[in-house]
């Protein structure tokens, strides 16, 4: 029957094992069980365990098999920070890059953010949602079943809510399901140089409110960062959005140490992200008040910085997720693989960490640990099967997916054996 599932005979189901955010030492535990099984009825978990003991008054009749003996099997893949709609590529500013310009150099030429916010503003609905469906395809293939996607490339009111449009219609057709962000305080649009009080004025008084009179975005994000929007303005923002409902996220201490991550801390973000300066006082603040530490190695990687401190942040027990950072200039990729290499190899994360990071963290870090995540009854089917026996493998084969199979609500939908 459809959405009816069974998972048998499996080398290891990982299943992450929670219903809420791992902190610290939390995030080694794994939950393994060898020679395992998974039962999924309507696209929902209604078991684990043992095969011999989870199947022995089954009738598998009423069931897809999936036999996966010498196979590891995990929860799918939770991408918890992502700009993957826009318009216009920035092929070029990579090149200068390896020049030596800067991040922020690039922004003062007219590059990075403002530059894709001209080419989205000129695109389509039509064209973003047949670029939006291929990236979300790439994504799918790396095991990725919740993708958080955020708005921030039109920084006005119509372009914005096209963006946050092309996401609903997206998740209406397509299996991964999309968590959607607004992100309008992405950039000091160019209309508004030198007054960006009153951009953040504008924000609050005439487009959160359709944002979410139209339930168009769970969550709400500013890039605070010096020489885009201060503390003071990310927290008049948030605060406002807070007021209305909507659920909050940073973009904290990436370029400089800030308070970014301080400020999350203190309005109960669920998430601060990048964090790569993040000052030892933000971390334990972050720790202490539960709000999951999202880094983007990939970022750092591209970029050529210094990496978050994910190793600190764990050892200080912190919430710490891992995600991609898809955007079309610091970090034009959507690959799990390298995600993983980085984190391990580079940010000195533990092997369990990362899969932690990637799988329960991350479902925390949208406000969904409760649904997605982790291999629990009453969680939704969402999988991934691994063509090793092993979790190990996944960071081991660098850069390189080992993802065979990808089941959403129970059902097949990428099979690499094929």
């Amino acid at each position: 029957m459809k959405n009816n599932m069974i998972i048998k005979n499996a080398s290891q189901v990982v299943t992450c094992s929670g219903f809420k955010g791992k902190h610290g030492k939390e995030m080694s535990e794994l939950h393994v069980i060898e020679n395992g099984a998974v039962i999924i009825e309507k696209g929902i978990i209604q078991a684990i365990g043992k095969t011999d003991e989870v199947l022995k008054n089954i009738d598998e009749s009423n069931y897809t098999i999936i036999d996966a003996k010498g196979k590891a099997v995990l929860p799918g893949f939770v991408d918890s920070h992502t700009h993957f709609v826009f318009g216009g590529y920035r092929a070029e500013e990579f090149g200068w890059r390896l020049r030596g310009d800067s991040y922020m150099d690039i922004m003062k030429r007219g590059g990075g953010i403002v530059n894709t916010v001209e080419a989205t503003r000129g695109a389509s609905k039509e064209e973003l949602i047949n670029l939006g469906k291929k990236r979300l395809d790439s994504m799918l293939s790396f095991g990725v079943t919740t993708v958080e996607g955020k708005s921030g490339y039109g920084l006005d009111c119509d372009t914005e809510i096209k963006q946050l449009e092309v996401m609903e219609e997206l998740e209406k057709s397509h299996p991964i399901d999309i968590v959607k962000t607004y992100l309008g305080a992405h950039a000091v649009p160019k209309e508004y140089k030198g007054n960006e009080d009153a951009f953040i004025d504008d924000i609050i008084e005439n487009v959160l409110p359709v944002v979410v009179e139209r339930n168009l975005a769970e969550f709400c994000d500013v890039f605070c960062e010096k020489n885009v929007f201060s503390i003071e303005q990310s927290r008049k923002l948030l605060t406002s959005a807070k007021e209305m409902g909507m659920k909050l996220k940073l973009h904290a201490d990436e370029i400089v140490r800030f308070g970014g991550s301080e400020l999350a801390a203190e309005l109960g973000a669920v998430s601060a992200d990048h964090l790569l300066q993040a000052s030892d006082e933000g971390i334990k603040a972050m720790a202490e008040s539960g709000v999951v530490s999202t880094l983007l190695p990939c970022t750092a990687f591209s970029l050529k910085e210094e990496y978050a401190r994910g190793r600190y942040m764990i050892d200080q027990n912190c919430a710490v997720a891992l995600a991609t950072d898809l955007n079309p200039g610091s970090c034009f990729t959507e690959s799990i693989p390298l995600v993983f290499a980085l984190a391990t190899l580079y940010m000195h994360m533990t092997i369990e960490e990362a899969i932690t990071a990637l799988t329960i963290n991350g479902a925390a870090a949208v406000g969904r640990a409760d649904k997605i995540g982790s291999i629990d009854v009453g969680k939704k089917g969402d999988l991934v099967i691994l063509e090793f026996p092993s979790y190990e493998f996944i960071p081991y084969h660098i850069g390189v997916s080992t993802v065979e199979k990808v089941i959403k609500d129970g059902i097949v939908v990428i099979d690499k054996a094929k």
